[in-house]
């Protein structure tokens, strides 16, 4: 096979609808592909396009045809003086049921003194809707972002309203406590009641106000290990009771009492330390 027919079967064999031009624009030589490509198109008298100057059918392009006719005529005769080694241009090339996209390529022809220049359009139109279709997927990601936003607005502000719920219902507890109950338990208080009933209660009054007061929540949070009962003595130690007074009221051993201490002690880190005990429990207030 001689090399002439070599290079045919090269041209002919590229996928891209590759055309030579002379230094005028015109076409002197085309693949298969240019060729098929007519024909799919309609184009069934040359084709090839062999004669043709495709530099003025690029300038003579109605407005209809885009701005891209006359960047590619630009693009070649920058190509043929020599300015310019190669030359780069996407376009779209859309037909009535088909959206197409194309790249043209605009390189010389490499023969020495040679003005020739050689096109070659290559179909990118699967990548194009590639990009596309990931443009499209990254608007909605980000639509997708802004609306997860704003949900996690609508969260916070959902969660500081029921904070203020929660706060609200705090300080009507306190309210109806204070307004509606103590009241009534210091009329009892001052009805000559019995020594013990007197003590049942006060104690009745002072977990009241244990119970609207932060003391004994930030006690069982400061040390989750202490009992209900060394809740209850610590308490009574927080009051200013001694061991008696908090036995006559537990109805327990004043040893009994003295052993809790000492356990809350050591569960307070305060074992063999000389910190007195009543004014640690109320520095938690």
């Amino acid at each position: 096979m001689g090399n002439e027919k070599i290079y045919k079967v090269a041209l002919d064999s590229l996928s891209a609808h590759v055309a030579i031009l002379d230094q005028d624009g015109v076409i002197i030589e085309s693949n298969r592909a240019w060729r098929d490509f007519a024909l799919e198109n309609g184009l069934t008298e040359n084709p090839g396009s062999i004669g043709v100057n495709y530099l003025k059918v690029c300038e003579q392009a109605g407005p209809e045809a885009g701005a891209e006719p006359a960047a590619v005529a630009q693009g070649i005769r920058r190509v043929i003086s020599g300015e310019l080694t190669e030359v780069f241009i996407d376009y779209p090339c859309h037909a009535p049921r088909q959206q197409r996209w194309y790249a043209l390529r605009v390189v010389r022809f490499r023969e020495p003194g040679s003005r020739k220049v050689i096109l070659a359009h290559e179909n990118i139109t699967p990548l194009v809707l590639v990009q596309r279709s990931l443009a499209q997927k990254e608007s909605e990601l980000r639509d997708k972002g802004d609306r997860l936003e704003e949900s996690n607005i609508a969260l916070k502000v959902l969660l500081r309203h029921r904070e203020d719920d929660r706060r609200q219902l705090e300080e009507n507890m306190v309210a109806n406590v204070r307004e509606l109950i103590l009241p009534y338990v210091d009329r009892l208080l001052g009805a000559g009641l019995k020594a013990r009933e007197q003590a049942v209660v006060e104690i009745i009054r002072d977990r009241l106000q244990e119970i609207i007061s932060p003391f004994l929540n930030r006690l069982t949070s400061l040390n989750t290990l202490l009992t209900p009962q060394e809740i209850r003595v610590a308490t009574l130690v927080r009051e200013g009771r001694s061991s008696k007074d908090i036995a006559e009221i537990l109805m327990v051993s004043v040893s009994a009492v003295d052993f809790h201490r000492k356990r809350i002690r050591k569960k307070l880190n305060m074992a063999g330390r000389g910190a007195n005990l009543r004014s640690y429990l109320l520095s938690l207030h």
